[in-house]
């Protein structure tokens, strides 16, 4: 990749995904800061800008399919084209999240941004993508979405809502599809879990720095040619699914 790589990251006007651009940004790459709310996105742009990363804002609310498309306009006319897609907006839906109490609405909601959002960005980007030289996806996953690691006994994977964790067990099968789909393509598609983050997510309550979260998302969207696809990764390797 050269320095004029071009990278979306999704929900980057705060927490991790500002740090996933800002570790992008800085080495040499323009990033696409998506967000939907006009004044966080304006301000993370001046932020980034002001540390000498080339950035610009990109109006994108990854539920709206009007708002979708025209993100892929914007990039198509101001980059050019994409190398790099980070599909890091998620939600939480609330707490608790317990299945035989949670209301049905509050599923379709965290599945249509956690999942459905995903598809939809996706296939919005992949003709730019796919002019790419090396192209690279990675989807924002969670451990707590293994079904590996939660009925493993011994393994504490800590009160986490029910609805959030179903959704990125959705995701990383998603993710295992897209690369079924794409390989051969060039283009390269993992999901990566940050870690228990200190984000507005979980309240604050995270252990890990969301410098430390956009870690494993940087390493992603860095990898070689050969490097693998349809995998999913923390910063200590293999995650199961």
């Amino acid at each position: 990749m050269n320095d004029r790589t071009i990278a979306l990251v999704t929900g980057a006007n705060k927490g991790i995904g500002y740090e996933i651009a800002a570790g992008l940004g800085a080495l040499g790459w323009r990033v696409g800061v998506g967000a939907r709310d006009r004044q966080r996105r304006e301000t993370a742009v001046e932020k980034l800008c002001a540390a000498g990363i080339d950035a610009f804002g990109v109006p994108l609310d990854v539920d709206d399919d009007a708002s979708v498309a025209a993100a892929a306009e914007l990039i198509a006319d101001r980059a050019g084209g994409l190398d790099v897609l980070v599909n890091n907006a998620a939600i939480t839906g609330g707490i608790p999240q317990t299945p035989s109490t949670v209301d049905p609405a509050i599923v379709r909601v965290v599945v249509e941004t956690n999942v459905i959002g995903v598809i939809r960005v996706t296939g919005a980007m992949l003709p730019l993508l796919r002019g790419s030289a090396s192209p690279r996806i990675v989807n924002m996953s969670s451990s707590v979405g293994s079904l590996t690691l939660r009925t493993t006994p011994g393994v504490d994977m800590g009160p986490v809502p029910a609805v959030y964790s179903a959704s990125k067990t959705f995701l990383n099968a998603v993710t295992l599809h897209y690369a079924e789909e794409l390989r051969g393509t060039g283009i390269l598609i993992n999901s990566g879990c940050p870690g228990f983050t200190a984000t507005d997510l979980n309240g604050f309550r995270g252990v890990r720095t969301p410098q430390q979260g956009a870690a494993i998302a940087i390493h992603l969207a860095t990898l070689p040619d050969d490097g693998p696809t349809g995998g999913f990764f923390d910063d200590d390797g293999t995650v199961p699914w």
